[in-house]
């Protein structure tokens, strides 16, 4: 299905997120009503056309949200809907308590869900068919008098529809007489393939008129793939969340889909100028849910546009679209090269470009540095992650006659564990600064950290700059070989000067030794910039 992407698709397709309700489910995400309301904010910013807060009535958080969502939310692209169910069985539709609840929200969409598979009516719901109907006809038709948008969705669509078609297909044609704008096809247990899902829509197309939706969880790990097959066949309203969030395996990636949607299909899904935003606003995202960034996601992923094999490099010297399927910066995302012992003289100046450092021009320079990596991966280094050690070790190899910060006469660490239970560890670093010999002495709450500082005490005389810069982040991995504590181990140290971060460095088989190296890459690193 294609459109002209000159054109804005406004309401004749809907993307449709539920990070909010369905997202939530995600195991490890919990969210307070203030990040309910900056996630929403976010998602209006991406140019979705429906947020999914929540379930008023049935969770007090989300009920709060509705409310506050009235004073405090101003949306711009987005319309805001209350998730619900329809009236439960021998209930009268306009005394049922969650149904107000759903006229109470103000949210003036409203989604419904409704069970379609006649299993679940009668052994989860111990209702007749008749009622589960009349039940999905009353609550719609209600809504409908009271103003209210209304979508539904067909809960466990594709198993009840292969156990008894017609039943599921009746519950669909009662939603849309009683007036919903959208039936929504629900993959609840996430068991579909994109052949299974392409046969049943098109089946379903053919026999039902209106708007059809796709809801796709990705327990087979083919929530994106069904969802755009099921666009292709007809359907014009997607359901996903952020970063693929949601109960079990998650459901589909709303980037994923709208990448899908916007480079492959060619249709304008989002407002103008928005795509662009999608790696930003899938970050923030994932900070909100206090969960790091998915560097391997498609489309918005770190490394989702990162070429790491040397003839790769050589092809993208040539031209960038040989080897990458898109422009990343369509997606706001960004190209980028991995230096490892994979890595050829391509990748190696293609990282220099990278970087800014020129060494494309010195044959020799680049000859040295792939011999450097190769050689010392083999001892457990990696600069696929530490651009900062990298740069550094390419103007070494630039510069071979240029002076260090300082010469390290000798550090020594002293980890003391006192009677009261309490360590202290203390470090004293003797360098030399062009002529003068300079030894000091700190303590710190670790061996890193006292060396960290006894260095700085150091030279901060020489480098006042030094006041502004300051370790952000510490990581140590032991590396595969020999075992225990006679393993080699890599650090990896973050640091930041506000404005900035970089990362640097270090491998040896004692943990201070390669924290040291990894520090004193990160302390040149800062001083040079």
């Amino acid at each position: 299905m294609t459109t002209d992407a000159s054109l804005p698709l406004g309401d004749s397709f809907h993307v449709y997120d539920t990070t909010l309700r369905d997202g939530a489910q995600r195991e490890g995400i919990t969210y307070s009503v203030a990040d309910k309301l900056a996630v929403a904010r976010l998602l209006d910013e991406l140019g979705v056309g429906f947020i999914e807060g929540g379930w008023p009535g049935a969770l007090p958080k989300d009920t709060e949200f509705f409310q506050r969502a009235q004073r405090e939310l101003d949306l711009q692209t987005a319309q805001l809907v209350a998730f619900g169910s329809t009236r439960k069985a021998g209930v009268d539709v306009a005394g049922d308590p969650q149904v107000q609840a759903l006229v109470d929200s103000q949210a003036p969409v409203v989604c419904l869900v409704a069970k379609s598979d006649v299993r679940h009516v009668e052994q989860a719901l111990r209702t007749s068919r008749e009622e589960n109907i009349a039940m999905v006809r009353d609550t719609v038709a209600h809504l409908v008098s009271l103003g209210r948008r209304v979508f539904v969705d067909c809960e466990h669509f594709f198993d009840g529809y292969k156990f008894d078609a017609d039943y599921t297909v009746s519950v669909m044609r009662a939603a849309f007489e009683a007036g919903a704008d959208v039936v929504v096809m629900c993959d609840t247990n996430g068991g579909m393939l994109p052949t299974g899902v392409q046969r049943i829509v098109g089946e379903v197309r053919a026999a039902v008129d209106g708007r059809l939706g796709i809801h796709c969880q990705d327990d087979t790990g083919c929530a994106v793939a069904n969802t755009l097959t099921a666009v292709e066949s007809g359907v014009t309203h997607v359901q996903c969340t952020a970063n693929g969030y949601g109960e079990r395996t998650g459901n589909a990636d709303l980037f994923a889909v709208v990448g899908g949607l916007a480079a492959k299909l060619q249709m304008p899904v989002l407002p103008q100028g928005r795509l662009t935003e999608m790696q930003r606003i899938s970050h923030a995202l994932a900070e909100k849910a206090n969960l790091s960034p998915n560097t391997h996601q498609p489309y918005v992923g770190s490394s989702s546009f990162a070429h790491k094999a040397g003839l790769h490099a050589s092809a993208i010297k040539v031209s960038p679209e040989l080897y990458n399927h898109m422009d990343p910066a369509d997606v706001g995302n960004d190209m980028r090269i991995l230096v490892t012992e994979m890595a050829g003289r391509a990748s190696v100046e293609l990282k220099g470009r990278e970087l800014g450092v020129d060494i494309a021009e010195h044959p020799e320079a680049v000859g040295r540095v792939v011999e450097i990596v190769k050689a010392r991966e083999a001892q457990g280094w990696s600069y696929e992650a530490a651009d900062a050690s990298f740069e550094l070790l390419m103007r070494d190899e630039l510069e071979p006659d240029r002076k260090p910060i300082f010469t390290l006469e000798s550090y020594r660490v002293i980890v003391e564990h006192r009677a009261d239970d309490a360590v202290v560890s203390e470090a004293t670093v003797k360098v030399v600064l062009g002529s003068e010999r300079v030894i000091a002495t700190a303590e710190g709450n670790g061996p890193v950290n006292a060396l960290d500082e006894a260095l700085r005490l150091a030279i901060i005389g020489h480098y006042p700059q030094l006041e502004g810069i300051e370790l952000a982040d510490y990581k140590v991995r032991i590396l595969e070989g020999r075992a225990g504590t006679d393993a080699t181990t890599r650090v990896l140290i973050d640091t930041t000067d506000g404005e900035s971060t970089w990362t640097t460095v270090g491998v040896h088989q004692n943990v201070v030794e390669a924290s040291w190296k990894a520090l004193v890459d990160s302390v040149a690193y800062g001083l040079q910039a």
